[in-house]
């Protein structure tokens, strides 16, 4: 159960750290409100993922979804750049979060 809530905390990591760039530095209300929403959701779940696995393993995993996941809805919705290099940077990302899922020991 603790894998589960640790990947959805890792999406919702995707999901306020894309919000914060329709939140125009916290300007705007309902964009702002739901991004805020998203970061307490996103740190309880991954504080209840932390009860159970290794501190290291679950941040680390948190982190790797959150910031392969804005990379490639930057690249796939925002029309940030998609080159040759960030595809491999992030596929190294997503290496390392299954890397840490298997030394993990759960």
């Amino acid at each position: 159960m603790a894998w589960v809530l640790l990947i959805v905390a890792g999406l919702l990591e995707v999901g306020w750290s894309i919000g914060m760039k329709f939140t125009e530095g916290f300007t705007r209300l309902w964009p702002s409100v739901f991004t805020g929403l998203g970061i307490v959701a996103s740190m309880v779940l991954l504080a209840q993922a932390a009860k159970t696995l290794p501190i290291g393993t679950a941040y680390g995993v948190w982190v790797g979804i959150g910031a392969a996941g804005a990379a490639v809805v930057g690249m796939l919705v925002l029309d940030e750049p998609v080159t040759a290099a960030r595809i491999f940077f992030v596929c190294l990302l997503l290496v390392a979060v299954v890397g840490l899922k298997a030394t993990s020991g759960h």
